[in-house]
C-alpha cells in the first residue's frame, strides 16, 4: 500500500498537509467503494443509478458503492461507469478523484434541457463548448478560460451515433447550479440571449476540471425536456417514459464509443498550457 505523501502548510509550520496524490488515492475507493485497481481506462460518468445497473446486468460485474456517495462497475473491457450524483460539486469532485488512476478518457452521459424549439425530446446534444454559469469550474481556471471537450474524444462520439443512424445536434450548453429555474422567465431571456442550444449542472464542470487535471474529457447529452415551451417542463411521468425509451440508447453508444478508442490504443492527448 502506498504511504500517503505530506508536506508543510507554509502557514503552519509545524502542521502537516495531506497531499491531493493522497487524498484522491484514499477517497476515489473511500467514495465509490471499488478499489483501485479494478478502475479501468476509460470511464463513463452518469448521474443515475439505472445507468449503471444496467451496465452491470449486461456484462455481469459487480456494482460497488451501495450505501456510499457514488456507485461503480467495470467490464472485461476495461469500462468503468460511475453514477457520481448531480450537480457540478459533485461534478468537479469526481473529476479531482480520477486523478488517482489517470484514465485515458472520460465520457459524460447526461440530461439536459432542450433550449431551442428544433431541439425534440430524444435527440443527442455533442456540445462544442459550454458556459460556465455554475460558479464551481472557478475554483479551478480563470473565468475566461473556455469550456471545451477533447474532440478527438467527440470524433468517436459521433461516428457512433451517425452508424446507430441517430440524429444529434452540436452547440454550446449552458452549465447552471440551479435546479429550479424554469418559472423565471429573466433566467429564459438570458439563455436566449446566449443562443444556447441545451442547459444542464455538470458539463462546463467536467470539462474545466477536466483540463485541469489532464484528462480528456466529452459528453454526450440526451434532450430530456425542452423547458423553454409552456409544456415541455419535465415532470416525473414525462421523465420515466423518456428514459424507458432513450437511455438504454444513450448508455449503449457511450459503451461503444470507448470501447472502440480502447480497441484501438487510441491516444487522446491533453495539451499542456
Amino acid at each position: 500500500m502506498r504511504t500517503p505523501p505530506t508536506g508543510r502548510r507554509s502557514d503552519d509550520p509545524g502542521g502537516l498537509v495531506v497531499s491531493k496524490e493522497a487524498l484522491t488515492l484514499n477517497w476515489l475507493p473511500r467514495y465509490t467503494g471499488m478499489p483501485l485497481e479494478n478502475f479501468g481506462d476509460y470511464i463513463l460518468l452518469t448521474n443515475f443509478s439505472e445507468y449503471v445497473n444496467t451496465f452491470a446486468r449486461r456484462y455481469d460485474c459487480i456494482v460497488f458503492g451501495e450505501g456510499r456517495p457514488m456507485q461503480a462497475a467495470t467490464n472485461s473491457h476495461g469500462i468503468t461507469i460511475i453514477n457520481f450524483g448531480i450537480g457540478s460539486a459533485n461534478a468537479a469532485t469526481i473529476m479531482d478523484l480520477l486523478t488517482a488512476v489517470s484514465p485515458k478518457a472520460v465520457l459524460f452521459l447526461g440530461k439536459c434541457g432542450g433550449l431551442k424549439t428544433s431541439t425534440e425530446i430524444g435527440h443527442f446534444i455533442l456540445p462544442i463548448a459550454a458556459i460556465r454559469g455554475e460558479g464551481t469550474s472557478d475554483d479551478y481556471l480563470h473565468p475566461q478560460v473556455p469550456a471545451l471537450p477533447s474532440f478527438k474524444l467527440h470524433k468517436f462520439v459521433s461516428t457512433k451515433v451517425a452508424e446507430r443512424g441517430f440524429d444529434y445536434r452540436t452547440g454550446v450548453i449552458y452549465t447552471s447550479n440551479r435546479r429550479v429555474w424554469e418559472h423565471d422567465l429573466a433566467f429564459h431571456a438570458k439563455l436566449h440571449e446566449m443562443t444556447c442550444i441545451g442547459i444542464d449542472m455538470e458539463t462546463a464542470t467536467i470539462f474545466i476540471v477536466g483540463h485541469a487535471n489532464q484528462i480528456a474529457r466529452g459528453a454526450l447529452l440526451l434532450v430530456s425536456d425542452v423547458p423553454i415551451t409552456p409544456d415541455g417542463v419535465k415532470m416525473e411521468d414525462e421523465d420515466r417514459k423518456t428514459s424507458d425509451k432513450w437511455a438504454p440508447i444513450h448508455l449503449e453508444l457511450g459503451i461503444e464509443a470507448m470501447t472502440e478508442i480502447g480497441s484501438k490504443g487510441e491516444q487522446i492527448r491533453h495539451f499542456r498550457y
